[in-house]
């Protein structure tokens, strides 16, 4: 009953969407990304990790080489609908919906642990569940925490990071939207926690995908419908809660982090919506620290930049793992 109720919010949301905004051309992909895969070429499934059914959309030649895809807050695999198929006819793509996210099992809070430790301990199992033993990381937003974590384990299973607004820098958290988070962290009460709850209402969906933005009228309003849809299930805010308050976690493993690309260098593309107010340029520069040769390219765009510059970013994913990967023939 539950994912028909869900069924029928999103469909009924989306035909409002539809009403109220007018259809807008994308832009035309750059040429290096002109040979792309059809979207009906991606696949959805579900396979069980530890009794959880992990949802993911999947492309391309199983024989290429494999990029796993880590999608942020409040969103899931469906932030990569455009840029899979930029790559699918070169790679292998994979993209999972975290539990509690998207189309993956929603377990309750007391039968399932919601942390970033635990995400990344899922996620691990799931690339063994598929069989995918190698691959590039795509992180974005939470994406960083559980790619790093992965990546910090298991240094000989990552061939590359492309990284997207996704912080592992206490520059990149020293800004105002933090203030209250960092508060939560401190001293985890009702009032404290209740200064978060309205980042999960649909005003701050919405800002979160168009603040910052060059043109509104190339974002869809879709993708914000949809994430409050599931955020709107009965628990599910709780969960995000609870997931602000894990983040708290991530800081003391910077060290960690960073002492994992000093030592390993794994190639590394960065492509940061500048205009980001959760994430902003802070956060990125200082990988060059630790990876001088990092290609950092900064995008007038915001938190959500495939939104806007998905063909951007997919032309330069193309040209910087052209030259990283081995890729298929």
């Amino acid at each position: 009953m539950q994912q028909s109720a869900l069924a029928v919010r999103i469909a009924t949301a989306f035909a409002l969407t539809l009403a109220m905004h007018a259809v807008q051309a994308a832009p035309a992909a750059p040429k290096a990304a002109a040979n792309v895969a059809s979207t009906a070429a991606v696949s959805y499934n579900t396979v069980k990790v530890d009794g959880v059914n992990v949802f993911y959309r999947e492309a391309g030649p199983k024989d290429a080489p494999t990029l796993l895809l880590l999608h942020g807050f409040p969103t899931s695999s469906q932030m990569f609908r455009n840029l899979i198929p930029l790559l699918a006819d070169r790679y292998h793509v994979i993209a999972p919906d975290y539990p509690g996210y998207g189309q993956s099992d929603m377990p309750p809070m007391d039968k399932f642990e919601y942390s970033f430790d635990n995400l990344a301990r899922v996620i691990d199992k799931f690339t063994e569940t598929v069989g995918i033993s190698k691959y590039a990381l795509y992180v974005q937003d939470y994406g960083a925490p559980i790619g790093y974590r992965l990546a910090a384990a298991h240094p000989e299973r990552v061939s590359a990071i492309v990284v997207q607004n996704g912080n592992a820098y206490n520059e990149g958290i020293d800004n105002e939207f933090w203030v209250p988070a960092k508060a939560y962290w401190a001293n985890k009460t009702e009032a404290n926690g209740a200064k978060l709850r309205p980042l999960f209402e649909l005003p701050a969906t919405k800002w979160q995908y168009s603040e910052g933005v060059r043109d509104i009228r190339h974002i869809s309003p879709d993708a914000a419908t949809i994430d409050q849809a599931y955020m709107d299930r009965p628990g599910n805010k709780d969960i995000q809660l609870e997931m602000f308050y894990s983040y708290g976690s991530n800081p003391g493993h910077y060290p960690e982090w960073q002492a994992y690309f000093r030592k390993y260098q794994p190639p590394m593309l960065i492509v940061w919506g500048q205009n980001d107010k959760i994430f902003p340029p802070a956060g990125a520069h200082p990988y060059l620290r630790d990876l001088p040769k990092a290609e950092l390219h900064l995008l007038n765009t915001g938190h959500f930049a495939l939104e806007e510059d998905s063909a951007q970013i997919g032309s330069l994913m193309r040209s910087f793992l052209g030259r990283t990967l081995k890729t298929a023939k």
